[in-house]
């Protein structure tokens, strides 16, 4: 689907979700039992693996960003994207929950909600945290960390495990093994990489005695973190040989987005967004102004040291769809996938729920071959503005999904 290019203005700060319910429709709790092992004992995870042909896909949703109540248009948006694309791993890219949950349990069920469709097709998957999905803890006690234990708990969940003293949760590298792989061999031959960065929650009350008044107040990914991925890359350079080319995502939005978006870093006129869509290759709306954090991490110009990410994909800005090419690094959306966050004004509020897919072929010259956008529109899907609940998923036992 061809993706139309815009810049019109909207505002993430004074957007609210809409109102209203229509109906409650009763989920399931995910149920799945792959790689289920003795009590006492981890289920081994699944592993990344180019198919025979060579291929492999990637599903990014975004902003699923519900309570409990999870609007039922997600899940079947979900749904209806996986029955399609088949893909191969899906990142639920930040803001996997909203923080209208009370109670841990309930935190649980809004969890499930989203990971149930992969859960029950057997597809691996992996979260980013972003900065909503600890807004509830204060009330329900259930810190990210405590999130990640919960879904690490589900068979295909492949998050790493947190880091001790590296900032953010959950910062994962994950190497897809090649087709091209002896037979029968134990021999590990990685194609391709993909990482997922947690780029924090909110900036600070203030460093050395002076507040954020004026700056933008989200977080940003920290030096610490910009370290941990070059040293990764690095040591598996060294240990297979040769540079992986990889993707990576993170909730939050880099400064470079919006300098690529105006190929410019001062200046943001309709000029300088007409020289950017030809120098740098843009597709798709701008509907809001980019919302990273106060500082530059450093994160991209990491990129282009070690030059094996090939592309860098946030959300956040849930109408934002646009992906370019940045000196030789594509940065790129997925949309807002939760019907039950803000989108666009009135009646277009929906038009851009959807997903990002990712196609890789060992077979073509870059392996990372292209990436698109499927809307919950192209799969006949109720755009109507308003509200249309899940009933919360019952039971949940123990914090172990799939478990009665």
């Amino acid at each position: 689907m061809t993706e139309n290019i815009s810049s019109a203005k909207f505002s993430r700060r004074t957007a609210l979700a809409a109102a209203g319910t229509l109906g409650a429709l009763g989920l399931t709790i995910a149920t799945s039992t792959a790689g289920t092992a003795a009590p006492g004992t981890k289920a081994p995870k699944p592993t990344l693996a180019f198919r025979a042909d060579g291929t492999f896909k990637v599903i990014q949703f975004n902003d699923t960003q519900d309570d409990e109540q999870t609007d039922r248009r997600t899940i079947e948006l979900m749904e209806r994207t996986l029955d399609a694309e088949k893909p191969d791993f899906v990142v639920i890219n930040g803001d996997v929950i909203n923080g209208g949950c009370v109670t841990e349990l309930e935190v649980k069920q809004a969890l499930n909600h989203v990971v149930a469709p992969m859960e029950n097709r057997r597809i691996p998957w992996a979260v980013t945290f972003g900065n909503h999905d600890e807004d509830s803890a204060a009330a329900t006690g259930m810190t990210e960390a405590k999130m990640l234990k919960f879904l690490q708990d589900y068979a295909c969940n492949i998050n790493a495990d947190f880091i001790p003293g590296l900032t953010g949760t959950s910062n994962t590298q994950l190497l897809i093994q090649s087709a091209k792989s002896p037979a029968k061999s134990n021999a590990k031959n990685p194609a391709f990489g993909l990482w997922l960065i947690d780029t924090g929650r909110y900036a600070p009350d203030s460093i050395n005695g002076q507040d954020f008044a004026g700056y933008p107040d989200w977080d940003w990914v920290r030096m610490d973190q910009v370290s941990w991925y070059r040293e990764q890359s690095i040591a598996t350079e060294k240990k297979y040989g040769k540079k992986v080319p990889s993707l990576m995502w993170g909730h939050i939005a880099l400064h470079e987005h919006r300098a690529m978006w105006f190929a410019s870093i001062d200046s943001r006129t309709e000029a300088d967004h007409a020289r950017a869509l030809t120098k740098h290759k843009i597709v798709g709306e701008r509907n809001e102004d980019e919302c990273p954090g106060p500082f530059n991490s450093g994160l991209f110009n990491a990129f282009l040291e070690r030059g094996d990410v090939k592309g860098y994909f946030v959300g956040h800005d849930h109408v934002n769809t646009y992906v370019g090419n940045y000196y030789g690094v594509e940065l790129g959306y997925g949309p807002g996938s939760g019907f039950g966050a803000y989108g666009l004004s009135g009646a277009e509020r929906n038009r851009l729920r959807g997903a990002r897919v990712f196609e890789l072929d060992e077979n073509h010259p870059e392996i990372y071959k292209n990436t698109r956008l499927v809307f919950a529109g192209d799969f006949g899907i109720d755009l109507s503005a308003n509200r249309q609940i899940t009933a919360p998923a019952q039971p949940i036992t123990q914090g172990k999904p799939g478990k009665k």
